[in-house]
């Protein structure tokens, strides 16, 4: 029988603590968590979980909201700040006079978007080894503060193409955020609540879009000072980014080593993790498990799924208040009318992820139903009139702000339905390859010589990114399904199943792990 302490923390008076048995288990490829807990369930007072997963969330939650709203901030501001003179300045729309009437092609515009993506996709690899492989916090850190640095020096660019260059570099060292975040809901929560706590962190696309466009709005002020309003905005991106990093130094690299946790605290933040069989860390790559990932169908469909489902991010992020300059609406009220879109984005994300984590198995079905708003705003836009201070195309520009819910339901779906270390890493991985896939598509989409028919090819692209949204959740739901059921035949060894959540295998070389839809 276990003892009354043992009951009370869930530690066993024999729990492998020592650091000889924890180094021996993390050099055969363990979860770091084994040195912590052991192989065998304990039992854990329910109220000390609570609390432990109410200081989780106080730490980490506030820190990665605002850490991807500055991220998303960052990216944005770029649309804004061609209003505030950049496209000029740095020469990023060519006006051509040898046709009639003249034309203006920004498609310098469209590829200093879509290079930031390009610097993600070459941060990729050496962000995701870095991440498993060090320790987590001072990773973090060292490169948020370059971020910061490299931002800050958009204010001294002069030339479009110093700008490409500085947008690859920034999106070569931000590529550490999302994956990194996505790594740690996974390493600290369970299934059930990952939905939540993604949604939290992801629904900034959404608050930062309103706080972004309220900081733009105050600079537009800006009549006088040595600088362009524009170089004040990317100042003050760069200088609050600065004030993140130092946080992110902090940042313990897994549950096992959570400062901000009593050692009894981290046994029970370590063995609530067991059910899931999702594991906690593990610093060691396997090419088994990447080797796995990569045949299996279901990263492919969540790397479908998001790429189609990013192309509007592409479209918004950096052409957005341009896009709703053209419906007659000043510079100043371009920028206010990114408020009912960051709303509707901030508002549709959290409310999806209160319904995942309310009712089991509906994260599929209310990925789809979010994709409907995006496709008749888009068709809103294309086919309304675009007169002076039209209404029509403004309401469909609000209502696509539910392709935040889309992306962060998609995140979700991703993460909490892989295990094993490595693996995580490469569903994070390709997630994230998409996500900059469906970033630098979207920009290419814009044609500045067709804005007189209201850009169709945009349009047209985004509706059928978004069909192709709506098959590959369809087909992914089939394949969860049928898997599921095909485990249910397993029969259920709760010793077995204990002893197995900690060994850092993979979800489809663990029987007990089941997904969620």
């Amino acid at each position: 029988m276990a003892s009354r302490e043992e009951k009370r923390t869930g530690a066993p008076p024999d729990a492998p603590h020592d650091a000889e048995l924890g180094a021996s288990s993390i050099s055969l490829g363990k979860d770091v968590a084994i040195k912590l807990v052991g192989e065998h369930a304990q039992e854990i007072d329910p109220e000390l979980e609570k609390r432990v997963l109410r200081k989780i969330d106080l730490f980490l939650i506030p820190a990665m909201i605002v850490g991807y709203g500055l991220v998303y901030y960052d990216k944005a501001i770029l649309g804004s700040a061609v209003l505030f003179g950049m496209t000029k300045d740095l020469s990023l729309s060519v006006v051509h006079t040898n046709t009639t009437p003249p034309t203006t092609d920004t498609t310098r515009l469209s590829w200093a978007t879509s290079l930031f993506y390009f610097g993600m996709l070459a941060g990729l690899y050496p962000m995701t080894f870095a991440l498993q492989r060090f320790n987590l916090g001072r990773i973090l850190g060292g490169v948020v503060i370059l971020w910061a640095l490299i931002c800050m020096l958009t204010a001294a660019v002069t030339t479009w193409k110093g700008l490409y260059a500085q947008r690859f570099f920034l999106g070569f060292v931000e590529s550490v955020i999302p994956t990194g975040f996505m790594c740690i809901v996974s390493g600290y929560y369970t299934q059930e609540e990952q939905a939540l706590r993604q949604s939290w962190w992801f629904s900034s696309t959404g608050l930062f879009t309103i706080i972004g466009g309220a900081l733009n709005y105050g600079f537009a002020q800006i009549t006088g000072g040595a600088l362009k309003r524009w170089q004040y905005i990317y100042l003050l991106a760069g200088c609050l980014t600065i004030l993140f990093g130092i946080f992110c130094f902090f940042i313990p690299n897994s549950p096992v080593e959570a400062w901000f946790l009593t050692p009894e605290e981290r046994v029970v933040a370590v063995e609530r993790l067991r059910k899931g069989q999702t594991g906690v860390r593990c610093q060691q790559i396997k090419m088994t498990q990447v080797k796995e990932a990569l045949l299996d169908i279901k990263l492919w469909l969540v790397f479908i799924m998001m790429g189609s489902a990013y192309t509007v991010n592409g479209a918004v992020s950096g052409f957005g208040p341009l896009i709703v300059s053209t419906f007659g609406w000043s510079t100043l009220e371009s920028i206010l009318w990114q408020f009912p879109l960051g709303g509707i984005c901030f508002i549709a994300i959290l409310a999806c992820g209160w319904a995942s984590a309310r009712f089991p198995n509906m994260r599929i079905i209310l990925l789809i139903v979010n994709c409907l708003p995006v496709i008749a705003g888009c068709a809103m836009i294309w086919k309304g009139s675009w007169a002076y201070h039209a209404g029509t195309p403004v309401a469909g520009y609000s209502i696509i702000g539910t392709f935040g819910a889309v992306v962060s339901l998609t995140i979700v779906i991703g993460m909490s339905n892989v295990a094993g270390a490595t693996k995580k890493s490469c569903m994070a991985g390709s997630i994230f390859v998409a996500y900059c896939v469906g970033n630098i598509v979207g920009p290419q989409l814009i044609k500045s010589q067709t804005k007189k028919d209201h850009y169709p090819e945009l349009w047209t692209g985004l509706i059928i990114s978004y069909c192709i949204t709506i098959v590959a959740s369809v087909a992914l739901y089939v394949v969860l399904w049928r898997e599921n059921k095909k485990r249910e035949s397993h029969a259920d060894n709760e010793e077995e199943r204990d002893r197995l959540a900690f060994m850092d295998l993979t979800d489809g070389g663990n029987p007990y792990f089941r997904y969620v839809l």
